[in-house]
């Protein structure tokens, strides 16, 4: 078989090019629809339906007076249609007026729908319409962006379900260590003050506790003050610096974690100073946002700064601690068996007996010791035969949720699920847990069962004020508000010290709901420097840069987006929130790419 002369990507956007021709390849000219608004002029989803009111006149006084004139209105999309009635006319001297609000219940296939006005008139009851006008192509579905622990072709498979922890460890929650090392303006050598020993002196506190590591990230900074000098390799050979201390010290047992980044005419690190500094109000605090938000580069956006009074004090406070690098450490708690118990605990697994000589502490340990899910699977399986416990039928489950979404097999996935749920109702019958309400919570989420999902959640978020189960527990309440409509209230779950791109991304897209531009673009910016290949936080930016009237840095960061993530290439194409620019040379060049 001879390969496809094009690939899947690129038929994709030739065909919608294709459709874009037809669209506007022709001006179409109405005698009766002329006269037509549509109020909200583009659709939107909000709290689980499509809003909107069509308004106009269709005149009497012309070449055709229209006889028996009669509307209707249509959703379309493919050969599903949805028909929405006729709209009443009021019959006046020149013309026929009408007005109707309309709030329909949302399905999923109007996302790519049409909306069509049809005209008829002569005879009563008429199949074909003398005149169609489309009032709008698409509905704009932005909060469907949140993410809820989906997975999705071509992105990293998300982490879902939380472990009940042991009591004698802190155990399958990862903790973040962040600090910053300072330096002397313009240097990138180490300096042993008080201060940056203690950051050192905090890391070795921080690692008793959380022994492994999973990653090390030293980011060097340089501020924009005169005596940094123009060197633009300042920032990294701090982190370089920074690196090589914590190598000399023994920090780390593996060195080889360690990696170094740098940042340098960038001022994101100068917004998150900004928004912790108590020496200016929010309206003085959204001057300087609309400056850092407006889509000039840093050079112009330095210039426009010094311009807002009062910025050399600002400058004072904040730019020193700019002379930095800082260090990022994500580490969990654990510990293991004894060689003697571990073998015990390989005999133990193949036995039948429902007796062990081992305690019920050891068989924890093991089960959060071991790496393999299939194993710890193995050892949580036995512990419900062994022990009436909670704590193995909950973890059992999740690793069941997890392994569910290691296919997009959809059957195989109700099936893992199916024995997750009831795993985590008998774990709730021995003992009810805010982390197994918590789990039947995600379940109903990924089944899009959202209201039983939500009442789950509230439940578990008052039976413990454990700050790490919060932080999973709220993020998740959080992109359920966003899908609620309760964007005001979503901003309120996110402020905690997440580590994940997708949670800073859905605390972007919460204040970008709550049309809050200044803390959406500081989140957003937040899980791009997680993650670049994420792509979420250039789309985010995107969408705050349109809904500004900045077509051209809208542009930029849809650019940066589709090159990191192909699912966000899919979702631009028919995104109603970019209409105004895809009819512009630079859109299609950089779908293109």
């Amino acid at each position: 078989m001879s390969a496809p002369l094009f690939s899947p990507k690129v038929n994709f956007l030739l065909f919608f090019i294709f459709l874009q021709m037809i669209a506007t390849g022709v001006a179409q000219e109405y005698r009766f629809l002329d006269e037509v608004s549509l109020k909200p002029d583009k659709l939107s989803y909000f709290r689980d339906s499509i809003q909107f009111s069509v308004e106009g006149k269709i005149p009497i006084e012309s070449v055709v007076t229209p006889r028996n004139p009669e509307l209707k209105l249509m959703i379309v999309a493919g050969d599903r249609q949805l028909d929405l009635g006729s709209i009443e006319l009021k019959k006046n001297i020149a013309d026929y007026s009408y007005k109707h609000e309309y709030k329909i219940a949302f399905e999923i296939w109007m996302e790519s729908a049409q909306l069509r006005l049809d005209f008829y008139q002569g005879k009563r009851n008429a199949d074909k319409a003398f005149e169609s006008r489309i009032l709008a192509k698409g509905v704009i579905t932005t909060p469907f962006l949140a993410k809820i622990g989906k997975a999705s072709p071509g992105e990293s498979i998300p982490v879902v379900g939380l472990m009940i922890p042991s009591g004698t460890q802190e155990q399958g929650i990862s903790r973040t260590f962040e600090a910053a090392v300072q330096f002397a303006p313009g240097s990138a050598d180490f300096r042993s003050n008080s201060a940056n020993e203690t950051v050192f002196k905090t890391l070795r506190q921080f690692l008793v506790a959380h022994p492994f590591v999973e990653s090390i990230k030293v980011t060097g900074l340089q501020s924009p003050e005169a005596a940094e000098g123009r060197n633009s390799k300042l920032g990294m050979d701090r982190a370089e610096a920074v690196r090589e201390e914590l190598i000399s010290r023994k920090v780390f047992l593996k060195d080889s974690l360690i990696q170094t980044t740098a940042r340098w005419n960038d001022w994101f690190d100068f917004r998150l100073l900004l928004r912790e500094y108590s020496g200016l109000n929010s309206a003085q605090k959204e001057r300087y946002y609309s400056v850092l938000l407006d889509g000039t580069d840093f050079l112009d956006q330095q210039v426009k700064l010094k311009q807002i009074s009062g910025f050399e004090s600002v400058a004072r406070n904040l730019f020193p601690k700019l002379r930095s690098a800082k260090i990022e450490v994500i580490a969990r708690s654990g510990s293991g068996l004894s060689q003697s118990d571990f073998n015990l605990l390989q005999t133990e697994l193949q036995s039948s007996s429902s007796q062990s000589s081992l305690s019920y502490k050891d068989w924890t340990i093991a089960a959060e010791g071991a790496s393999r899910l299939a194993d710890k699977a193995e050892i949580y399986a036995k512990m419900t035969e062994l022990f009436g416990e909670a704590l193995p039928y909950n973890n059992l489950a999740v690793i069941r949720m997890r392994e569910a979404q290691q296919t997009l097999d959809r059957d195989t996935q109700e099936k893992l699920w199916d024995e997750a749920e009831w795993l985590l109702n008998r774990a709730i019958r021995i003992e009810k847990n805010p982390y197994s309400l918590h789990n039947l919570g995600q379940i109903f989420t990924l089944r899009g069962a959202y209201w039983e999902a939500y009442k789950l959640l509230s439940d578990a978020s008052v039976m413990t004020r454990n700050a790490d189960f919060l932080m999973q527990n709220e993020s998740l309440r959080g992109a359920l508000d966003i899908l609620r409509g309760d964007y005001k209230l979503a901003t309120l779950r996110f402020d905690y010290p997440f580590t994940s791109p997708s949670q800073f991304f859905n605390k972007g897209l919460a204040y970008l709901l709550a049309d809050d531009y200044g803390n959406a673009s500081i989140a957003f910016e937040e899980s791009i420097i997680k993650d670049r290949s994420y792509g979420y936080g250039y789309y985010g930016l995107a969408l705050i840069a349109i809904n500004s009237g900045q077509k051209e840095v809208a542009l930029i960061h849809l650019e940066r987006a589709i090159q990191a993530n192909e699912e966000i290439f899919q979702r631009v194409l028919i995104d109603p929130s970019f209409d105004e620019i895809r009819e512009e040379p630079e859109f299609f060049r950089i779908l293109k790419k």
